[in-house]
């Protein structure tokens, strides 16, 4: 008997929201959780997850390219990263925690860049053939305080350098996609504290 489909989540936010902070205690209390019911947690990030897409990553964080490219070789290390890594967990009932996919790239190179939303509807149909996350957590702050946030932490890169208008443009398109999908969206005020944020995702876990 085939082991039963594995569960997805995302971690989703602009940059600066404490996302990946997050992430990292998430995982950790998640693979405790599962480990009791003889389950295995998968954490991945995107771009990235396997060496190609890190070698991806690379470029897209510090070469200047045209939009159209930056977003085809998104794809093209999603579905590397899909065919892969992640597909192959689920198939065989592990759980999978990825930091972004693809509604990064509705709110990065869409509404922040300003690609038409059809085309990268186009390309998220044809790399993954309608499979979707089974929950996105999205983690929610203004703009000018996530800039606060990420100056305070390390030298940025070349998404991190963008404007104040640009993250808020990021920002509204996350809460779009929200919006269209809530049975699938889980949304965090990220301007609580770290405690509070770690209360609210035990309970998303417990209720998951």
């Amino acid at each position: 008997m085939e082991p039963t489909r594995g569960k997805w989540i995302t971690f989703e936010g602009i940059d600066g929201a404490g996302k990946s902070t997050q992430l990292l205690w998430f995982s950790e209390h998640l693979s405790k959780c599962l480990k009791p019911l003889g389950i295995s947690l998968l954490t991945t990030r995107e771009p990235g997850g396997t060496p190609l897409g890190e070698t991806i990553r690379a470029w897209l964080l510090h070469q200047p390219m045209q939009l159209e490219t930056e977003t085809l070789l998104i794809f093209a290390a999603r579905f590397e990263h899909l065919a892969t890594v992640i597909q192959p967990a689920l198939k065989r009932g592990d759980w999978v925690l990825c930091d972004r996919f693809t509604d990064a790239t509705f709110a990065y190179q869409g509404g922040g860049r300003g690609l038409a939303g059809a085309r990268i509807a186009a390309l998220e149909a044809w790399v993954q053939q309608g499979l979707q996350p089974d929950l996105t957590v999205l983690f929610d702050l203004p703009a000018e305080i996530a800039t606060a946030r990420r100056d305070a932490v390390r030298a940025p890169d070349k998404f991190e350098s963008e404007s104040h208008a640009f993250f808020t443009r990021v920002r509204n398109a996350y809460l779009r996609r929200a919006r269209e999908a809530p049975d699938r969206f889980v949304q965090i005020d990220a301007t609580r504290s770290v405690a509070e944020i770690r209360h609210q995702l035990e309970k998303i876990i417990e209720q998951f």
